[in-house]
């Protein structure tokens, strides 16, 4: 196998000014399954609880959603993603990759919809569920 198609686990993360979604995945499958989300104040999470994350889980890779309009151009929350996703390699060393993240939130409702009804769409839910679609369409890009 070469480097870029041996296996990896790999977290994805949908990042947000109130909350961050984390999800852990696997290349050889190319599924994701939810962790949690984490509050944030501005984007900023408490860095401990993000290294606990990092830590539990040993991700070769971490993908970050890339926040864009639908026409491909950056939008305010876009720096502050970036920003975060170069803290989390800054701080923790992890090998990080940017992802456009469009629809994944609307993927993700659908998604918590179908296995679980109205009850299943909480915030937190919502959040890990779109670091999912996110990772789960950085896995299909690499086909």
């Amino acid at each position: 196998m070469t480097e870029s198609t041996s296996p990896k686990t790999v977290m994805g993360i949908d990042f947000g000014t109130g909350s961050i979604g984390f999800a852990i995945g696997q290349s050889l499958t190319g599924t994701a399954s939810p962790i949690k989300a984490l509050k944030a104040k501005e984007g900023i999470p408490n860095w401990d609880d993000v290294g606990r994350l990092l830590t539990e889980w040993q991700p070769d890779l971490v993908v970050v959603g890339l926040p864009l309009n639908m026409d491909g151009t950056e939008q305010l929350v876009t720096q502050k993603a970036k920003k975060f996703a170069n803290r989390v390699h800054g701080r923790f060393g992890v090998q990080v990759h940017m992802h456009d993240e469009r629809l994944s939130t609307t993927d993700a409702k659908a998604s918590l919809f179908e296995s679980g009804g109205y009850r299943n769409l909480k915030k937190g839910n919502i959040d890990a569920q779109s670091a999912v679609v996110i990772l789960e369409s950085y896995f299909e890009s690499l086909y």
